[in-house]
């Protein structure tokens, strides 16, 4: 985890920056097993399958992130180390909240809107993966007490979702056909960084026809 401090506090795990010329800000990349914080007039924005992604916002302190996590929980045969691993939900979850308190959030005011778990891997595997994970989120954040305001789960298209942590906005965007690809992309790019926790995802691949079939939509 790295930690900048200017003007205005920024925490991230996530260290893929660039200047987003579609909405004329700077734009942070959340990969697979990261996740990003920000008070900023920034956009974070990562791109889903089966994986999940909570975007969580404190209004009062006006802070608010976004992590992308692949699986509910780490199996029981897992070591401790091997589960401290941003790929499982609770963990990512317990990361994401405590970087938001040490921000000022505070649980109560808490804010969440969630995306992904979509059908995208081939055979019943793939299936459960994508359920398992949007029941998790509904559930973990159940037990919190953090209010869900606007979701979109399960499905079979993928997502690339813009978060803008400094208002709450999202906005939404469904990928087919070729566009598709870029969940892979990411997962592949994941496995590089973190190659000792390979990750196992094999795209259904998209139909003939070169139509994307996109849509946005925003929340």
């Amino acid at each position: 985890m790295s930690a900048r401090q200017s003007g205005r506090p920024i925490e991230k795990a996530s260290t893929h920056t660039y200047f987003d010329q579609r909405h004329g800000m700077d734009a942070i990349r959340v990969l697979p097993n990261e996740y990003a914080i920000s008070r900023d007039d920034v956009v974070l924005t990562t791109v889903l399958g089966s994986c999940v992604a909570a975007c969580l916002r404190d209004p009062v302190a006006g802070v608010g992130g976004l992590n992308h996590f692949m699986l509910p929980t780490a199996g029981a045969e897992m070591d401790s180390a091997e589960a401290r691993s941003m790929r499982y939900g609770d963990y990512a979850m317990d990361t994401l909240l405590e970087a938001l308190y040490r921000q000022g959030a505070r649980r109560e005011r808490i804010e969440a809107k969630v995306f992904g778990g979509a059908m995208l891997m081939s055979g019943m595997q793939g299936a459960r993966v994508g359920e398992a994970n949007s029941a998790f989120i509904l559930e973990y954040l159940d037990d919190c007490g953090i209010a869900v305001l606007s979701q979109e789960l399960k499905g079979d298209c993928a997502r690339q979702v813009h978060y803008f942590p400094a208002t709450g906005r999202v906005q939404l965007r469904r990928l087919r056909g070729g566009e598709r690809r870029m969940v892979q992309q990411d997962v592949l790019l994941a496995n590089k960084l973190v190659p000792v926790l390979p990750v196992a995802a094999r795209v259904v691949p998209a139909h003939a026809s070169t139509q994307t079939g996109r849509k946005e939509t925003a929340s």
